[in-house]
Order: structure tokens, then sequence, then C-alpha cells
């Protein structure tokens, strides 16, 4: 959350007079319910979707901006509320309505038009996972994508499990709330908060993107300005 406000306070400090296009790609064999929160900058026009397997959409987002977006599974309709298994946002709607995921769930983040104009983005995976998510630039930047099942390999003691199958997977920050996993308290500095075994489990699924607080030297990507991006569920 720190980076994530960091990035905003940079951005304030460049100007933009474009748009970002993000489209949204459900490759899963299920619907997914996209989320986005903003962090900072312009409000989206929509704050969520319902996404069907192999259905896309795409709306454009003012620079500057910072934010996140993630998938939601597995929701119902309870009692005229939206309530989702994982990456719920609690808002019993489509939109989250600048309500953020509970996690644990796969975060793509952004900041739009950061330092020296650029885009900064990673995926993280510091809150948990959830499902697969790719982020594609176009511009020829690179691309980032956490394309494994983590919740294939998540440990028990992470592990969130409904009918037997695991569906999303803590981090050992969530699940133990202990500084080691959390880099705080003693542990807040890079020296101090090492990987850890539980931390390298979604680092070997998943090697482009975040795994703990302080992972951040191949998990933090920059685009020059004007680009648009994809946003592709089980990529």
């Amino acid at each position: 959350m720190e980076r994530f406000l960091v990035f905003f306070l940079i951005s304030l400090m460049a100007s933009g007079a474009h748009s970002a296009s993000f489209t949204f790609t459900n490759r899963c064999p299920y619907t997914v319910w996209p989320g986005i929160l903003s962090g900072g900058g312009s409000s989206p026009s929509a704050t969520g979707y319902e996404l069907g397997s192999g259905a896309s959409t795409s709306q454009n987002i003012p620079v500057p901006w910072t934010g996140r977006f993630w998938g939601r599974t597995q929701c119902t309709n309870n009692g005229g509320r939206l309530v989702c298994a994982t990456g719920d946002c609690a808002s019993g709607q489509v939109g989250c309505n600048g309500a953020g995921a509970i996690p644990p769930v796969t975060l793509a983040e952004f900041t739009l038009g950061g330092d020296g104009g650029k885009d900064f983005y990673d995926i993280s995976l510091v809150d948990g996972f959830n499902l697969p998510i790719s982020i594609t630039p176009t511009s020829g930047c690179p691309v980032t994508s956490c394309p494994a099942n983590v919740n294939l390999v998540c440990p028990s003691e992470l592990s969130i499990k409904n009918g037997g199958e695991t569906i999303a997977c803590k981090s050992a920050c969530l699940a133990f709330n202990s500084p080691q996993y959390c880099c705080t308290g003693a542990n807040n500095q890079p020296s101090t908060c090492p990987p850890t075994d539980y931390s390298r489990v979604f680092k070997n699924a998943c090697p482009q993107a975040y795994s703990y607080a302080y992972d951040d030297q191949s998990s933090t990507f920059t685009c020059g300005t004007g680009a648009d991006y994809t946003i592709t569920f089980c990529p």
C-alpha cells in the first residue's frame, strides 16, 4: 500500500492530457467479475463488470491515475446482493464503488503518468492469489504475467477451500500476521525482511509477480506515455 501511495504522489507532479484504454479479457472457463479501485486521479466510469468466459470489455481512464484491478470469482446473487467467494469488495453490486478487494486476491496495480510521465505497473501477490492475470501494454512495452494457478501448489496452512477445492491462497502475512512475513516492526527493511519459504511458493509459480513487500527488482515494470493495456484473466 505504501508503494501504491508513493506512485500516486509522483503522478501528481506529472501532467497528462490523454486517456489510457484498458481492455479486460476473460479466458477463464468460468465467469469473472473484474473490480476496479482508484487510489488517485479521476474515478473510472465503471468500477466493476460481469465478464463471461471468452468475453471482453473496455474503458478509458484519464491520466494521471493510480489504481488497481482484480477478478472476483464464484459470485452469486444473495438476497439482491452480489456476493463473491474470492476477491469480493463487499459492495453488493457489480461495481465496487470505491471499495477494495478482500484478500487473498491477485492484483494488477498501475500508476499512469508517473515519474517523467511514465507508467508503472505490476502484478502483486502480496495479498495472496485467487486467479491468474496478465498485463499486456501497447507500444512494445514489457508484458508481465502470473499465468500459473498458484492454488494448485498452495500450502494447506495458506489455503482457502470451497467444497474441498482450494479457491484462493493467502500470503503468509495475511495468514500469520507476523513481522517476518509482513515486513513490519524490526523487519521493515529489505535487509531484515528477505524472501521466505512461503513467498518462494508464489515467486516460483509466478516469477514476474510481487511475492512479498520488498520483491521490487523483478516485479515493477515501466512504459512510456500513451500506452493502452489489456488485462487478461487466465492468460
